[in-house]
This record gives C-alpha cells, structure tokens and sequence, in this order.
C-alpha cells in the first residue's frame, strides 16, 4: 500500500458531499476548499492533480477504516471466504452515506485514459481484503487471488449501487453467490499448478504485478 495521504479528511468529506451536484471534478473541489478554509495554494499542494488525487484520498481513507473497523472484531476463526465476504461488506457499509459520490466517481474513472487509476485502486483494495483476511501468498496464487476478488468486489459495488432493498440484503446474497463461485476456481488452478512458471500472466494479474511491483 501507498503511504497515507496527506489530503485532509475533512476535505475529502466536504468534496464527496459537493461531488452529488457539481460531480467528480473542479467545481467540487473548490466548494470543499471553501468549505474547510483552503486557500488555493494550500489545495494546489495537496490535490496537485486535482479530483483524480480525490479518487485516491477517498480510496485511502475509505480502506483504512475497513481496516480500523475489522481490527475491532475477531473474524480470524471464520472461513476465509466470511472474512473476505465480511470485509467487502464492512467496506460498502461505511461508504453507503456516500453512495451517489462513488457513482459520480465511477463515472470519472470511466473516461479514457484513466483505467489505470481505476486499476490501482481496485488493487490497493483487494490487496487490503485478502491481507485482513490472513493471505500471506508470494508465489502466483497472490495475484490470481486478487484478480479473482477484483473481478467480485466490482461486480458486488455495481449491484450496490443500484440495491433498493432493505439494509441491502440484495446485495450481501449476491456477494456471497459471487464469492461461491470464485472459490470454486482453485479446484481448476490446482489441476495446471505444474505448468503456472511456464504460463504468461492475464492481462488483469500482470497489472496487478506491476503495480506491486
């Protein structure tokens, strides 16, 4: 993971709340700046691009309390599907006060030319998950873990977003249908572990690699 942003808190917050009118980009900005007491100087330093250095504040902060809010509770005895299916939940609970900001930021990310800063984040993400829930991998399996949870945890957030059922229990059942199918995959993997140094990485995992690396 990156070290943590210097963006204040109070700053991304205000900007979240300004992106549901003014959408992801300047106008929200300056209205957050305003609200805070920054100068323009003072969010030239910290934001020096602008709403995409906001993607990555929100992303920052919105992990580290993922983080801070599973360090509370004990879920090193579920099976490590829960703790991953747990996480992304505990993820999309915190963030649901700010639901129509992240589809404002999903829109962003969808112009051309920022799919890598998508991919970072959905990286730096997934990669938190599967630390918390006790993924001490190094070999292939590292990145095919975090490839397979990249191609959930996106799915589930699209569903969220769209969820009108009540405390989302949607969502949640299709969280966990998606992680029953990706924990069917390893059975597949075990059958051509011989041949993995051999093979060359997808498209997704060689990202990944890369932005590990």
């Amino acid at each position: 993971m990156r070290k943590e942003t210097k963006v204040p808190e109070d700053f991304v917050a205000r900007f979240l709340d300004h992106t549901v009118f003014d959408g992801w980009g300047r106008r929200a900005l300056e209205a957050a700046a305003q609200d805070v007491g920054l100068d323009k100087m003072s969010v030239r330093r910290v934001t020096p691009n602008g709403p995409r250095d906001m993607v990555l504040a929100f992303n920052d902060m919105a992990n580290a309390r993922m983080i801070a809010a599973l360090a509370k509770v004990n879920i090193d005895h579920l099976p490590v599907r829960e703790r991953v299916g747990t996480a992304v939940r505990v993820r999309l609970q915190q963030n649901e006060a700010h639901k129509e900001a992240v589809r404002k930021m999903l829109s962003y990310l969808a112009f051309p030319g920022r799919a890598a800063l998508a991919g970072r984040c959905t990286y730096e993400t997934v990669d938190a998950i599967w630390r918390i829930a006790g993924d001490t991998s190094t070999d292939f399996n590292f990145y095919t873990k975090r490839g397979l949870l990249a191609g959930v945890y996106g799915s589930t957030v699209l569903y969220w977003l769209s969820d009108v059922s009540e405390d989302q229990k949607d969502t949640w059942g299709f969280l966990e249908r998606r992680i029953a199918d990706v924990m069917k995959i390893p059975k597949i993997q075990s059958a051509i572990k011989k041949g993995v140094s051999r093979m060359p990485l997808p498209g997704p995992l060689l990202m990944f690699r890369q932005l590990k690396s």
